[in-house]
């Protein structure tokens, strides 16, 4: 996510990623295309930044999920993180609360296994996994002790689990306004069931019995256009809070587009890892 794609590459990235999204939700999901096309279209363009796959490459090994590993990935979206964890040889598996995405997931990786689950249901036996991966699920989580104490209960005696995700409300982002854009971010922010559930991810596995945990912050940077779709969903979400006003909303908008045509768009977004051992 550190590299930056020229403008012209990035804008069609986003047109294929959202006609190829659009395709697969109106195979999938008929009538719900706009809303789920739009999702699928942003998790498949980040998904593919140089930084993403890094950043899932390192949960990988934070899991030591190699051949064999019995792997469930929680809150799975499109499944591409079940498809690499499968090319590793670990035996994964996706569950995910939205049948529209494991439709999608099955139909693009169909020798990988999907469910629809949520976190305090797994399909799964006591005791059955080797390592259990949440990534950018557990801020959707009203109750995310209760998700790991399901973790707990699925995974084996030593074995490892992976919380990633970022803090909703430590997105920076450079700007001739910076009250406005403090007021966007935390707007965004507060529409969010567990917003800052990444700054609780070591204290949450502590309070849940977990052993060995680690935190890691990988900041990814972004000076080009791929953010553009980004912060104007920020500004969308912010004015429909009531938070800014629609000319507020366009006005920093507008200026997120001139900084990026200048070459001055800067925008981080600190990235939380956090690993842990279930008991023995």
């Amino acid at each position: 996510m550190t590299e930056e794609m020229p403008e012209e590459m990035a804008e069609e990235a986003t047109e294929d990623v959202t006609e190829e999204a659009t395709e697969d939700v109106t195979e999938e999901q008929g009538q719900d295309r706009s809303s789920t096309g739009e999702l699928l279209a942003r998790l498949d363009a980040l998904d593919r930044l140089p930084g993403s796959t890094a950043l899932r490459a390192l949960s990988y090994d934070l899991l030591a999920a190699g051949p064999g590993t019995a792997v469930v990935d929680v809150g799975c979206g499109a499944g591409r993180a079940v498809a690499e964890l499968h090319e590793r040889g670990a035996k994964a598996l996706g569950v995910d609360p939205d049948e529209h995405m494991i439709a999608i997931a099955r139909r693009r990786w169909p020798e990988a296994d999907f469910r629809i689950a949520d976190a305090y249901d797994l399909p799964l036996p006591d005791a059955s996994v080797h390592a259990y991966r949440a990534d950018k699920v557990f801020h959707e989580l009203a109750d995310p002790a209760r998700a790991l104490a399901e973790a707990r209960r699925v995974l084996t005696p030593g074995g490892r689990i992976v919380l990633a995700g970022q803090d909703w409300d430590t997105i920076v982002i450079d700007s001739d306004d910076s009250a406005l854009t403090r007021t966007i971010v935390h707007a965004r922010a507060d529409l969010i069931t567990s917003p800052r559930a990444a700054r609780r991810y070591r204290n949450l596995l502590l309070d849940a019995g977990f052993d060995d945990v680690t935190v890691e912050i990988r900041t990814e940077v972004f000076t080009g256009p791929e953010m553009l779709p980004l912060l104007a969903a920020l500004s969308k979400a912010a004015c429909s809070a009531a938070a800014v006003t629609r000319e507020q909303a366009d006005r920093w908008l507008t200026e997120q587009h001139v900084r990026a045509e200048a070459d001055r768009l800067f925008l981080a977004l600190p990235m939380f890892l956090t690993a842990a051992t279930a008991p023995r």
